[in-house]
C-alpha cells in the first residue's frame, strides 16, 4: 500500500499484560511497512506508540502470517504476546478455537485456553550457541559474563540473569549494557529474574530495540527454559511481570505460553499523518 492513500490506514491497538502493539491487517489490502513507518508509528507523542508493530498477512499454509517490528524500525522473528493478541482477534473473528500462524520464527499453534485466555506454542527453545546466536562456541547454560547469565533462543536471542531480587536491579542501566554485549552479534533481550516460590518467578524485561517493557512473551519463555535448565524450577512455571502473570509450560513439542489479551481500540491513521512519514 502507498502510505499516501487518501483513505488512510486502519490499525488496531492491543496489549498483552501491558506489552502493547499496533497491529496492521494486510489480509485484504497490501501494506508495505518500512523502517520509517515503524519508527513513526512507535513514537508515543507524534504517532500511536507501541512496544512492537505487527503486520498480519495471508497465511498460505496457515491461517495468517505475522511479521514483527520493534520501535526502532528493526524486525524481530518472534513476539509471543503479540502472537497471542492476534490469535485471540482471529479466533473472535472466525469462531475458530485453534489456529496455525506462520512467522519468521516458524509455524506456531494457538488455542483458546478458556476463560478469555489464549495459549500459543512458541516452538522448541534454541539452546546451542550457533542457533541463538552467540559470537563463538560456548556453554549456553552459564555465559562467561558477570552474573553468569543463561543464553536461550526463542526465534530471538535472550540473556537471563538470576538474581536475589529482580526489583532492586536498575534495569534502565543494566539492560542496554548487556543488549549490546559482544557475545550477542544480533543484540539480545535481557531479563532479570528471581525465584519467589516453587515454580514461581518474578521477572523484569529489557527488550532489544525497545527498552523496558511491562511484559514479554518470548522473554518469559526463555526465562522459564533457563530456570528449568538450571534446576531452579520445573518445566511449568508462573512468571509475574510488571504487567501481569503468564503461565509457561515447556513441553516436548515446544514452549507453551498462556495469558490474557486486550483489544484496546480500532482506528484509522490519517492520510495527512501518513504523508509525513
Amino acid at each position: 500500500m502507498d502510505t499516501r492513500d487518501s483513505s488512510g490506514l486502519p490499525f488496531m491497538k492491543m496489549h498483552g499484560l501491558g506489552n502493547d502493539f499496533v497491529v496492521l491487517d494486510g489480509r485484504a489490502r497490501d501494506i508495505s511497512v518500512t523502517p520509517a513507518l515503524a519508527v513513526a508509528l512507535g513514537d508515543r507523542h507524534r504517532g500511536i506508540g507501541f512496544d512492537q508493530l505487527a503486520l498480519i498477512t495471508r497465511g498460505g499454509a496457515g491461517d495468517a502470517h505475522l511479521t514483527f517490528y520493534n520501535s526502532d524500525g528493526s524486525t524481530s522473528a518472534a513476539c509471543g504476546n503479540a502472537t497471542r493478541c492476534i490469535a485471540r482477534h482471529i479466533m473472535d473473528e472466525t469462531g475458530q478455537k485453534r489456529l496455525t500462524l506462520t512467522t519468521d520464527r516458524g509455524t506456531l499453534q494457538a488455542v483458546d485456553a478458556g476463560q478469555g485466555l489464549t495459549s500459543v506454542n512458541m516452538g522448541p527453545p534454541q539452546l546451542d550457541w550457533a542457533d541463538i546466536p552467540l559470537a563463538e562456541p560456548m556453554d549456553t547454560l552459564e555465559l562467561p559474563i558477570e552474573g553468569a547469565p543463561t543464553a536461550t533462543g526463542m526465534g530471538n536471542p535472550h540473556c537471563t540473569f538470576f538474581v536475589d531480587d529482580a526489583e532492586s536491579v536498575a534495569l534502565e542501566q543494566f539492560g542496554p549494557r548487556f543488549e549490546h554485549h559482544p557475545l550477542y552479534p544480533q543484540r539480545t533481550n535481557v531479563q532479570v529474574a528471581s525465584l519467589i516460590g516453587p515454580d514461581h518467578l518474578r521477572m523484569r524485561v529489557w527488550e532489544r530495540g525497545v527498552g523496558i517493557t511491562l511484559s514479554s512473551g518470548s522473554s518469559s519463555c526463555a526465562t522459564a527454559v533457563a530456570a528449568a535448565r538450571r534446576g531452579l524450577t520445573g518445566r511449568r512455571v508462573r512468571i509475574d511481570l510488571d504487567g501481569g502473570t503468564l503461565q509457561i509450560d515447556w513441553r516436548d513439542d515446544g514452549v507453551w505460553m498462556t495469558g490474557a489479551t486486550m483489544h484496546v481500540a480500532t482506528g484509522v491513521l490519517t492520510a495527512d499523518w501518513l504523508a509525513t512519514v
